[in-house]
């Protein structure tokens, strides 16, 4: 494999360098002449050549399987859509499609020697990565979250995770503030987006479907807050194509909720970047696993894969969310939370709009359920004092 600058091109090392001196983002390409497709029913086994690990491999989940794709005929019928599949991530461990990233990001940092390492999230990320380090216990995580979504991250407390809660601070705040405190320490600040073992992680989820869903998928739809996870898949679904593996690359339909749509308002105003009167200070809404205000630095990358694979961007609101989540459950039996719910009700927009292609074959990817509310023990507050976080007393 290959690590490089997607801007200049240049070999980037063998360090953890989410970017480039150029300001590029770094990305990772396989040999696809050599890479093969292993038969398991385990996707860390049977993908593994197309995933940036090496010595680590043996630290995938050895007892993994692939998570449910339904073909979802009763809704389907309800649009016209003979071949609508869901495809249902919360039979994931921690009901999350992020168990895919955490996974793999966990050992491809350590392969590029991080052992301590600083990242934030609205709860799924942060929840799959405590689960996941466990697989290395010289690794440390730690965590700063928001307080909006303290009781969304759960982990059992053990001592590879250092929890930060941040008092009264937006996500985008916290996700900051976890740079500047790995700058400060000298640890290492993950990226989020930017950390290629998350999107690589990420694209497994489009790579099980392709093998069970029948004939190719023409249009990928998923609810975004980054889009990592739908820039993943479109990489991924070139590697496919490259091995012959599928004919044809995935149209792209990108769905935010309308009270947090930073993404689609650039879009649909033409826009090659954010511009400030796009961003949302304090996001609101229910599809909490979403709700990022300022994707900024990532806008650029997702609108040209979306461009490219002649998708879309399309927000809905809180009442077509709560609409499309119980037509699953009502017809097809899944639950899955609001923020997966927000990938169909986006879906159904387009197409009582006829902004959509009925017959084309469709996959919905739900990327998570619901887990318990109830926020770890153990956890470190923090509060504002003018422009700085301190330990609350």
């Amino acid at each position: 494999m290959h690590f490089y600058c997607t801007r200049c091109r240049k070999s980037t090392g063998s360090a953890y360098q989410p970017f480039c001196e150029c300001g590029g983002m770094t990305e990772v390409e396989y040999d696809l002449a050599e890479a093969k497709l292993t038969d398991s029913d385990n996707p860390y086994i049977r993908f593994v050549d197309l995933l940036p690990i090496a010595s680590t491999r043996d630290k995938l989940p050895r007892d993994a399987v692939y998570t449910p794709t339904i073909h979802a005929k009763a809704l389907g019928s309800r649009f016209g859509m003979p071949r609508l599949f869901l495809k249902n991530e919360s039979a994931q461990p921690t009901r999350s499609t992020k168990d895919r990233m955490a996974a793999v990001s966990v050992g491809f940092l350590w392969e590029r020697g991080v052992r301590t390492f600083c990242t934030s999230s609205t709860g799924n990320s942060s929840t799959a990565y405590a689960h996941a380090i466990r697989a290395f216990p010289d690794m440390t995580l730690y965590l700063f979250t928001a307080e909006d979504f303290v009781t969304r991250v759960q982990h059992a407390d053990h001592p590879q995770v250092v929890h930060f809660g941040m008092r009264d601070a937006s996500f985008v705040e916290a996700f900051n503030h976890a740079g500047i405190y790995a700058g400060e320490h000298k640890l290492v600040s993950e990226r989020g987006f930017f950390n290629l073992g998350r999107r690589e992680g990420l694209k497994l989820a489009y790579f099980e479907a392709c093998d069970q869903v029948p004939g190719p998928i023409d249009w990928y739809v998923q609810a975004v807050s980054s889009a990592m996870g739908v820039y993943g898949t479109y990489k991924g679904a070139k590697e496919l194509l490259g091995l012959g593996h599928i004919d044809r690359l995935p149209k792209l339909l990108c769905v935010q909720q309308e009270s947090c749509a930073p993404l689609v308002r650039a879009y649909e105003e033409g826009c090659d970047a954010i511009m400030p009167h796009h961003l949302v200070k304090r996001p609101h809404g229910i599809a909490e696993a979403i709700l990022r205000g300022d994707p900024s630095r990532v806008y650029p990358y997702v609108k040209d894969i979306v461009v490219e694979s002649g998708g879309d961007f399309v927000s809905v609101t809180e009442g077509e969310i709560r609409a499309a989540r119980t037509m699953i459950e009502e017809l097809e039996g899944l639950s899955p939370c609001f923020s997966a719910s927000t990938a169909l009700a986006g879906l159904i927009k387009q197409v009582r709009s006829d902004r959509f292609p009925r017959t084309e074959t469709v996959l919905v990817n739900l990327t998570g359920g619901d887990r318990p509310r109830a926020a770890p023990g153990g956890i470190r507050w923090l509060r504002r004092a003018d422009d700085r976080w301190v330990a609350e007393s």
